[in-house]
């Protein structure tokens, strides 16, 4: 009998005893019984993995924002004369129709490797029309016009609206054809808008271009490359 008091005042002193010290740390004052330590083990194990998962979460790069194409503005037009660049051999100058009260808009393309002069005349066409003015070897460009070409850049060619899109019309990406206004040429230049916009748009497997998955449409249907699939547009 008291073999067995003297064991059982052992045990209570131990399971009252300090922990000892860890990693340096001082030594905490336990007084608990042995049922009570399963369930604060389980709830310090719970907590370690909250603080994991938020740590992991923080330490996860945020998903990358798709730019606003709706700031661009992309607009159907036609080309109403175009001759070689007075100085530069792999230039265009372009007169290009956009319906604005003005008259046609100059815009100088780097096409004369890829597209013939007269395959130039009287094209339908989609220009970037909300660009800074560029001086291009002595003539300043007000606009782009848009293309498909490959990856190794051998074969480019304008983009083209459907037929019967009406020119000056501005394009949408998508269903909803409702955008709001597109940027001031001194905010895109300022926010590199193009420059974030440009590479998300490409033409599908049907040479339909279009931005981040969703078709580049006006009126008449959807804009697509004369043969170019799978290539990016610039």
């Amino acid at each position: 009998m008291a073999t067995t008091t003297a064991r059982l005042a052992r045990s209570a002193v131990a399971a009252a005893a300090p922990l000892p010290a860890i990693r340096g740390q001082q030594a905490m004052w336990a007084p608990v019984t042995l049922r009570q330590r399963p369930a604060q083990q389980r709830r310090a194990a719970a907590t370690l993995v909250v603080r994991a998962t938020a740590d992991t979460e923080a330490a996860a790069p945020a998903a990358a924002a798709v730019p606003d194409v709706t700031r661009m503005d992309i607009r159907v037009g036609r080309i109403v004369s175009c001759e070689k660049h007075p100085d530069a051999d792999s230039l265009y100058v372009e007169q290009i129709d956009i319906g604005e009260p003005e008259g046609p808009r100059t815009i100088v393309s780097g096409l004369v490797k890829y597209v013939p002069l007269e395959a130039m005349q009287d094209r339908p066409v989609i220009i970037i029309a909300n660009l800074k003015p560029r001086n291009m070897r002595g003539i300043k460009s007000h606009g782009m016009v848009l293309c498909a070409s490959n990856e190794e850049h051998t074969e480019v060619e304008p983009l083209a609206p459907p037929e019967g899109a009406p020119v000056g019309e501005r394009c949408w990406f998508g269903e909803e054809a409702e955008q709001g206004e597109p940027a001031k040429p001194n905010q895109v230049d300022k926010k590199k808008m193009w420059e974030e916009v440009q590479p998300l748009l490409r033409t599908d497997g049907g040479r339909v271009a279009g931005f981040s998955g969703r078709p580049m449409m006006t009126s008449a249907g959807a804009v697509t490359a004369p043969s170019l699939a799978d290539a990016r547009i610039s």
